[in-house]
């Protein structure tokens, strides 16, 4: 049976549900493995839940191909049924695959009421249903769902006021029944409460994590799920964040683990070949030739990172820069060392002078590393990398040759953060 569904019924009864999980905003910017990666963590934390509802912007543009994609991708990663809500990405064909843009779900326990506004708009036929199900004597507890959030405390990024009124003047009679308005859009989360209703808007189920505001900012917010839930005859909602190792299916498999390691090995490695020919290719004048090589760099790189999210077992961001120490250190006090050590015993001179320079580099690396470990501290606002020998400086300004090598600040890369 099929776990994402297509909804052929305007009103649908579901009498075994108690609970739904919502997930926000999962493939506006694309259906790439690095960005599915939350998003399957996503899936799988409201298949605890009993249903699922995707709040819009399943896909980053509404064709079929995009549809086919997040449609198998769901089918195999999710645990429960999967409803969804049209969101402003979610165009074309969306209806084809999806089924209805305006519906309802009754349970027992409540009523979630589904609302197309991926326009900025409500139309008449949802405006028409939301009142018809408020009017029902079987109608206690409802959330409205759409897109685009309505008028609020936090972000101008809504539909106006006067589809707002129109909005209110569908619900009005029945106000009382409404217990929350649900929406996405926004790749953030915040709480708020509109004409004396909870407003909750979540956008975290794989889009990047975006600043909103001042006072809602990306460092701020964790990608999550919404879930819903009935306790002692009330609907209530808890919201759950999602680690940057939300999902881990493919690396239990020894076999494939193997094989993807050694993928990210050979990626990375077309990677900085292509990037070697593009300076050989740059100093003998070929700038066209350089420049298709910095591409073909590029998306090696990024084949790499999708196979590597796929392996990837990360700590928390704020207590990630630290875990890159330890390596630095280990590379400066022993590793190359050594290595340089027996280059020079066998007359490997240029072996031995590339390690000497980058057991250097790396105790730089693990100094610069150990102030950044308080991240909002950390203050280093312009750095210098030497592309002769990789020996890392920082200052207002560059000396003028590389102290390890020499080379001259002409051709430094500066890393600098602008605008502060």
């Amino acid at each position: 049976m099929e776990k994402i569904k297509k909804v052929s019924e305007q009103i649908t009864y579901l009498p075994h549900v108690h609970s739904l999980g919502v997930i926000g905003d999962p493939g506006c910017e694309g259906l790439g493995t690095y960005n599915m990666k939350i998003y399957a963590g996503a899936l799988e934390e409201t298949g605890k839940d009993d249903i699922t509802l995707i709040a819009g912007d399943l896909v980053p543009i509404g064709t079929k191909h995009h549809y086919q994609l997040i449609q198998e991708l769901t089918e195999v990663l999710a645990q429960n049924d999967v409803y969804c809500l049209r969101g402003n990405h979610d165009t074309g064909a969306y209806e084809e695959y999806f089924g209805h843009k305006n519906y309802v779900l009754l349970t027992d326990n409540f009523s979630l009421i589904i609302l197309d506004n991926a326009f900025r708009i409500f139309d008449d036929e949802g405006l028409s249903l939301l009142s018809e199900i408020l009017s029902r004597e079987d109608v206690k507890q409802v959330i409205i769902a759409f897109h685009i959030p309505v008028p609020n405390h936090f972000i101008l990024n809504c539909v106006s006021e006067e589809e707002f009124s129109r909005l209110q003047t569908a619900y009005r009679p029945w106000k009382e029944k409404v217990k929350y308005l649900l929406c996405g859009h926004v790749h953030s989360r915040f709480i708020d409460e509109v004409d004396g209703i909870p407003l909750i808007c979540t956008g975290g189920g794989g889009a990047m994590i975006e600043d909103v505001s001042k006072d809602i900012r990306a460092c701020d917010i964790e990608h999550h799920v919404v879930h819903f839930y009935e306790e002692n005859g009330l609907l209530k909602y808890q919201i759950s964040d999602l680690s940057d190792d939300c999902y881990s299916r493919e690396r239990k498999d020894a076999v494939l683990k193997q094989k993807l390691s050694e993928t990210v090995q050979g990626e990375l490695m077309a990677h900085f070949k292509y990037l070697m020919f593009a300076d050989r290719a740059n100093r003998r004048g070929f700038e066209k030739i350089a420049n298709l090589f910095r591409a073909l760099a590029a998306s090696e790189y990024y084949h790499a990172r999708n196979f590597y999210s796929v392996l990837d077992h990360p700590v928390p961001f704020k207590e990630a820069v630290g875990t890159y120490i330890p390596g630095e250190e280990f590379e400066h006090e022993h590793l190359y060392k050594m290595l340089a050590d027996y280059a020079e015993r066998h007359q490997y001179p240029l072996a031995q002078q590339a390690y000497i320079n980058a057991s250097i580099a790396e105790e730089k690396h693990a100094s610069l590393l150990t102030k950044a470990v308080n991240m909002d501290k950390f203050n280093e606002n312009v750095i210098f990398v030497c592309p002769i020998c990789g020996h890392v400086m920082f200052g207002e300004s560059a000396p003028e040759r590389c102290p390890i090598c020499g080379g001259p600040n002409r051709q430094f890369e500066t890393y600098e953060i602008k605008n502060l």
